[in-house]
C-alpha cells in the first residue's frame, strides 16, 4: 500500500469519526425539531418518532398563547446582550490592568480573583439576594447583569491573551500622548478582537442558558426569560401540556443560541486570519 492510499485511509476513518460524533451530538436536536411539528396523538418514542405523518406548527401557537414569550423572548435578548458586552468589556479592562499596569499588591490581587473560582456561585445565592433587594433590584432583569460585570474566568482568560500582546505597542501610544483609557480602546481593543469574540461566545451561551439566577430574583411571568418560561411549561397547563408544545418550547430556545454561537465561532476565525495576515 502506498503512503498516499494509507493517508487517504487515514483521512476517511478520521471523518467516519468526526460524522459519528456529530450525528450523536445532533441527534437529540433533530429528534427534538421533528417531534415539535406532531400533533399529540402521533407516537414520539421509539424509531417511528422519526416519521411526522401530520406535520403541524399548531404547538407552536398554543405555546405562543400559554406564556407571553415575546417578552419572554425580548428578556432573554437583553440580559444576553448587555450582559455580554458589559461583561467582555470590563473582563478585557481588567484583564489589561492586571498585565500590563505593575501597581502594589497586583499580584496578590490577581490570586484573590482567581481563588474566587473555586467557591461555588451557588454560595452567595443568599447575600447576593440581600445585595440586590436593598438595590431594588430584585423583579428586574439588572440582576441578570450587574452582578456579573466582570467574572473571574473572564478577568483570567483576558489577561493570559493580552499578556502576548508587546509593550512596545503600549510605549508607542504613550509617547504620541495617548491616555490609559485611549490605549485600551484604541490600541489594546482592537488587537484582542479575536479573544473578545471567543469569550463572547461563551459569555452568551452561558447567559441565554441561565436558570438559576433569573429563578430566584424574578417573580412575575412578564419579567421571566425564556429558559424559566419554557423550564415551567409542563406544569403551565395543569400538568397536562403535550410534549410536541414542550418541544416546541425547547425548539425555540436552543435554536437561536446554536445559530448565534455559529456566527460567532466564524467571526473569531476570520478575527484570528485577519490578525494573521497583518502580522
Amino acid at each position: 500500500m502506498t503512503k498516499q492510499a494509507a493517508r487517504s485511509i487515514q483521512y476517511l476513518v478520521k471523518y467516519a469519526v468526526m460524522l459519528c460524533i456529530a450525528f450523536i451530538a445532533l441527534f437529540p436536536i433533530v429528534w427534538m425539531c421533528i417531534i415539535s411539528l406532531k400533533t399529540p396523538t402521533e407516537n414520539i418514542s421509539g424509531f417511528n418518532s422519526l416519521f411526522v405523518l401530520h406535520p403541524t406548527l399548531r404547538n407552536y401557537i398554543q405555546l405562543f398563547k400559554q406564556i407571553p414569550i415575546g417578552k419572554n423572548f425580548f428578556n432573554s435578548i437583553f440580559t444576553t446582550a448587555i450582559g455580554t458586552v458589559t461583561t467582555v468589556y470590563f473582563c478585557a479592562l481588567a484583564g489589561f490592568a492586571f498585565a500590563k499596569y505593575r501597581f502594589p499588591g497586583r499580584d496578590v490581587l490577581f490570586y484573590f480573583v482567581i481563588a474566587t473560582m473555586l467557591i461555588p456561585p451557588e454560595v452567595g445565592a443568599v447575600p447576593q439576594f440581600l445585595i440586590m433587594r436593598r438595590l431594588h433590584f430584585i423583579n428586574s432583569l439588572w440582576s441578570l447583569i450587574v452582578p456579573k460585570i466582570a467574572t473571574a474566568v473572564g478577568i483570567f482568560y483576558m489577561r493570559q491573551y493580552i499578556l502576548d500582546v508587546p509593550d512596545e505597542l503600549l510605549e508607542a501610544a504613550r509617547i504620541d500622548g495617548c491616555k490609559d483609557f485611549g490605549i485600551f480602546n484604541k490600541i489594546m481593543f482592537p488587537v484582542i478582537v479575536p479573544a473578545l469574540i471567543s469569550w463572547a461566545s461563551l459569555t452568551i451561551v452561558a447567559r441565554w442558558n441561565d436558570f438559576f439566577w433569573p429563578m430566584l430574583f424574578l417573580r412575575k411571568a412578564e419579567k421571566y426569560t425564556l429558559m424559566i418560561s419554557i423550564s415551567l411549561l409542563p406544569v403551565s397547563d395543569g400538568l397536562s401540556t403535550p410534549w410536541p408544545v414542550i418541544l416546541a418550547g425547547t425548539t425555540v430556545v436552543i435554536i437561536p443560541i446554536i445559530v448565534v454561537y455559529l456566527i460567532f465561532q466564524m467571526m473569531q476565525k476570520h478575527g484570528s486570519l485577519s490578525g494573521a495576515v497583518k502580522g
